[in-house]
């Protein structure tokens, strides 16, 4: 069996920016909601989809927003995005698929720490985390933990981290703390761009283990002076950023494996579901009911 791990609120912005606009009855807008139910719709209809959760931001704000004013608070976020994320959460459950809604953590740290939870189980052959997004390399592992970037049918296994970031799983958080992650408000260290980061990291693996002295560095680097001095400087902060960027593992999520099998939509939350984003034929184009 196969365990795909979801990230919900990455698959509502991408519905949001691709699925046609569409109002509820009262006028909320509802198209990124739609736009989710077909996707994961979809993704239940493949043969070797059978154990399924959806991690969503039940609310932008985190415990990391206590460590770094700057991190992602929401600010900037349309309107029609963030009033749509409890109906994706209804959609979601009406499907009858498992849901963590995030509030204290992230989505993609209930994802992390399913992987943690389930990795060594000998019932699944592989995890598919489906998402693209680079924080979430961190939780690859070999060709049994991989990314699926289902809008481009992608697979990133270990190997395609490396190649794609230039560093391996275990330095995807020193790499963001160094480069610096736009969307998540991380700012990163001046003059420290990803090629430099990934020259250094793929060396010397961690932040802590880069010499302050640039004449001993065993891989050349651009810039080499600036960028020691600047780490030098500002290393208290890197390591604050590392933290932000690095996935926690300890989300208390209570659901065993047998919960995650996918049995069925729920029919009485579906039909409610249908009338709230106005798509009141998906009772029709579901062929699974659990209820």
């Amino acid at each position: 069996m196969n365990l795909h791990l979801v990230d919900g609120t990455y698959e509502l912005f991408r519905a949001h920016f691709g699925a046609p606009n569409a109002r509820s009855a009262t006028g909320i807008e509802v198209g990124a909601s739609r736009g989710l139910l077909r996707s994961l719709l979809n993704l239940l209809r493949e043969p070797d989809c059978t154990h399924v959760g959806v991690a969503f931001d039940h609310v932008i704000r985190s415990y990391r927003n206590d460590l770094f004013d700057g991190y992602k608070n929401g600010e900037g976020v349309e309107p029609e995005i963030l009033e749509q994320f409890p109906i994706a959460e209804r959609v979601a459950a009406a499907l009858g698929v498992v849901v963590w809604p995030m509030v204290e953590f992230e989505a993609d740290d209930a994802i992390a720490s399913a992987v943690t939870r389930f990795v060594d189980d000998e019932r699944i052959d592989q995890i598919f985390i489906c998402s693209p997004d680079k924080d979430l390399a961190q939780c690859v592992r070999g060709e049994r933990v991989v990314l699926h970037d289902r809008m481009r049918d992608r697979v990133i296994d270990e190997q395609g981290v490396h190649e794609k970031w230039g560093v391996g799983p275990g330095s995807i958080a020193d790499l963001l703390a160094l480069m610096g992650d736009t969307a998540d408000g991380i700012p990163g260290i001046a003059r420290w761009g990803q090629k430099s980061s990934a020259t250094l990291l793929a060396k010397y693996q961690n932040i802590e283990s880069i010499p302050e002295d640039p004449g001993t560095w065993s891989v050349k680097a651009r810039g080499a002076q600036a960028l020691a001095t600047n780490l030098t400087a500002e290393r208290e902060a890197a390591l604050l950023y590392k933290e932000l960027a690095t996935l926690r593992l300890d989300v208390p999520l209570t659901e065993s494996l047998e919960d995650l099998e996918w049995r069925g939509a729920r029919r009485g939350l579906m039909e409610q579901v249908g009338e709230e984003i106005t798509d009141r034929g998906i009772l029709e184009r579901i062929d699974r009911w659990r209820d």
